[in-house]
């Protein structure tokens, strides 16, 4: 939850101590993110009481808390229709305004809450406030100024302080003084202030002090062992410390509180960033399945059906593509997007056939962002499939160019284009080279600079392949020579070193490998003409 939300929550736990307890039971759901069993709540405050203008302003609040401007905004419209004197909804439609960029609207709201509290309501110089300080647009001098009237009028209420110390906050970022004073001046009038204490936390994480904020949001769950938020804060806290397992446990603890639509949602983020996709797949298409509509569900998608390929679903590159498609039109032509969002979606189009569209989308990807650069090697990936060689060298070139420059695998596949594009064999050869280098235990290095120096040396002039496939075949284990991926280039390397046996006048040696060549390949035609030569071919 962004910093917006916590404000809202902490507002309304604080005033909604004075309301009755059935609407505190509601006010305290939100407050534990509970918002769609508070939803419920508020339902049914307002069907028993539907003049009280506070029932609407505080389920207005729960829809605020949870991002959803337009559903708070009727519930504060609703709250003026029933109780046009009541002066918190009109900030609840100014809040609305204001956070829409529409200021000069907003102002219009607040002072009629304003002037309807007769600037005696502490309450609505708070969420006025809290408006200014949280939106994009920020208001802060003004801000804390109706926080220092509310004080003088509620110098008790714990809530002024929480929201001073944000709004200080939000002025001087470098200055963890004077908020964390606020804050600590909250706890001191009410010691059960879970928020005030979870503000300190946040304080110290800013810092990347995580040790105390993870003291902090341990002293929260003390107060109240089913204080959601503090697991929550828990978890993200982890994950910016890299400690993914961690986090997600305390996922899976808010979880027991608070298992709505929009909490898994956050967990299905978290276990895409600890990269269990198949469990974010899951928990997206749960969401999807319970109407939960979210553009960045769809991203998350797209994104975990790729990294989870296909191998347990052979739909899954077809289902991440039409995921990210849905992304891209939920998120429409003014959406900031990522690099990562166009290099999903070339990924996704390269491996369901869409090669030329994928590419383009993936240098887009690479042109958005520099550290995207090793895309190069997709790029080049996607040529060789379609085997259109010169652009996968000049893909690769580029990945040259990197600051990690070409890996061993990437010499491998850049050999095997120079070999069956151009048929640049010198090239060739000197990328298996240096593949071998990279990894000197690697057998296809030497089995393809052995197929290099054959078209090197067409005429066997130096037999130059001869210390590779001997090499290559040194490196492989028995059963690997009988079946499986290398045993296409074990059949050449025998009748290649067969051969040369031959030529050098070797019978014993030649019928050796003649022999191994047709205990793999039976019916081979090399083999087969070796033995019916007199005398193994004298």
């Amino acid at each position: 939850m962004n910093m917006k939300n916590t404000l809202i929550i902490a507002s309304i736990a604080l005033t909604g101590a004075m309301k009755a307890q059935t609407l505190q039971d509601a006010i305290t759901k939100t407050l534990n993110e509970r918002y769609e069993s508070a939803a419920a709540d508020f339902r049914s405050l307002i069907a028993k009481e539907p003049g009280k203008g506070e029932n609407y302003f505080y389920f207005g609040e729960n829809y605020f808390a949870n991002d959803e401007l337009d559903s708070a905004n009727i519930f504060y419209q609703k709250g003026v229709d029933a109780n046009a004197t009541n002066p918190l909804n009109y900030v609840g439609l100014g809040k609305v305004l204001w956070y829409k960029g529409k200021t000069a609207d907003a102002k219009t709201q607040f002072y009629k809450a304003a002037t309807l509290g007769a600037n005696k309501n502490g309450e609505v110089m708070r969420k006025t406030a809290e408006a200014y300080t949280n939106a994009t647009t920020k208001n802060l001098d003004e801000a804390i100024q109706l926080l220092n009237n509310a004080i003088k009028l509620e110098p008790k209420n714990p809530d002024n302080y929480i929201l001073l110390g944000d709004a200080m906050f939000q002025k001087n970022p470098s200055d963890g003084t004077s908020p964390i004073k606020n804050y600590q001046k909250a706890t001191e009038l009410n010691p059960k202030s879970t928020i005030g204490v979870l503000r300190e936390g946040k304080l110290y994480q800013y810092s990347r002090n995580y040790q105390l904020a993870l003291e902090k949001y341990k002293s929260a769950l003390q107060i109240d062992a089913t204080f959601a938020p503090a697991y929550r804060e828990i978890a993200e806290m982890y994950l910016l410390a890299g400690q993914n397992n961690k986090s997600i446990e305390n996922w899976k603890k808010y979880l027991e509180l608070n298992n709505s639509n929009y909490a898994r949602y956050r967990y299905m983020s978290a276990l895409y960033n600890n990269k269990q996709y198949a469990e974010a797949v899951t928990e997206a298409e749960g969401l999807k399945k319970n109407g939960f509509t979210n553009l960045y569900v769809e991203r998350i998608a797209g994104y975990s059906y790729y990294e989870l390929g296909d191998k347990t679903d052979k739909e899954a590159y077809n289902k991440g593509l039409a995921a990210i498609n849905e992304f891209f039109k939920l998120a429409g032509p003014n959406f900031k997007y990522i690099a990562t969002d166009y290099k999903y979606k070339g990924l996704l189009m390269a491996k369901t056939g869409q090669d030329s569209l994928g590419v383009l989308e993936i240098e887009k990807a690479i042109n958005m962002d520099a550290a995207n650069c090793d895309l190069w090697v997709d790029v080049a990936g996607v040529w060789m499939k379609s085997k259109k060689y010169a652009k996968a060298i000049a893909a690769f070139d580029k990945k040259a160019a990197c600051p990690k420059g070409l890996s061993g695998q990437n010499y491998f596949d850049l050999g095997r284009a120079y070999y069956f594009g151009p048929k640049d064999f010198v090239k060739a050869d000197t990328c298996f080279s240096k593949l071998i280098q990279a990894s000197n235990t690697f057998p296809a290095g030497y089995f393809w600079r052995g197929k290099a120096n054959i078209q090197l040396d067409p005429k066997n002039e130096k037999w130059s392949a001869k210390p590779f496939f001997e090499k290559a075949l040194e490196l492989l284990k028995p059963e690997e020579k009988t079946s499986g991926a290398y045993k296409n280039n074990v059949i050449e390397a025998y009748e290649y070193l067969g051969y040369y046996y031959v030529v050098q006048k070797d019978n014993a040696k030649a019928t050796e490998y003649f022999t191994m060549l047709k205990e793999v390949d039976p019916t081979n035609k090399k083999a087969t003409d070796f033995f019916k030569k007199p005398a193994g071919g004298k």
